[in-house]
């Protein structure tokens, strides 16, 4: 019979197969770890929720995973070989475009906090009017912060 290793109780057979402590109070404070979770975006629809160890980050880090709402990622699909025909044709080279200036920063008419707000509360699944009635925000400004969110990729 297994032995508990905190307390040295009996362990039950079944247990004792992934577990070396009991079911005590202390002995479950004392060994039981916490898993780490990881939300995986694979879908408009749901995030899927996985256990975070060396198989899940091997897959993680091989592009397995991807949010289909961000587009594609990775390396991009090199062109065609050029034919023969096409090498033979010289080209000159196009002059620079002069480049464009700066543009301005356009000062958002809400502040930092209220965004990160009304970020968290879409998250959340609150509407556009819901959130601006929070915040004290236009519907209109509401949703640009969500929109602009979306597409920096913060959402």
């Amino acid at each position: 019979m297994e032995k508990c290793v905190t307390c040295g109780g009996e362990l039950h057979p079944e247990r004792a197969k992934k577990y070396n402590y009991c079911m005590s109070r202390e002995c479950q404070e004392k060994n039981a770890k916490g898993l780490t979770m990881v939300a995986v975006g694979v879908n408009k629809a749901a995030e899927q929720y996985m256990i975070l160890d060396e198989n899940t980050k091997e897959e993680l880090a091989s592009g397995k995973y991807h949010d289909q709402r961000r587009g594609s990622f990775g390396t991009p699909v090199s062109s065609p070989a050029s034919s023969p025909a096409t090498e033979r044709v010289q080209r000159r080279p196009r002059p620079a475009a002069p480049k464009p200036a700066a543009p301005k920063a356009v000062r958002q008419p809400w502040s930092q906090s209220q965004q990160r707000l009304a970020l968290l509360y879409n998250e959340q699944g609150l509407r556009p009017d819901e959130i601006a009635s929070k915040l004290g925000l236009s519907t209109y400004n509401v949703t640009q912060i969500i929109l602009n969110a979306r597409s920096r990729g913060k959402l």
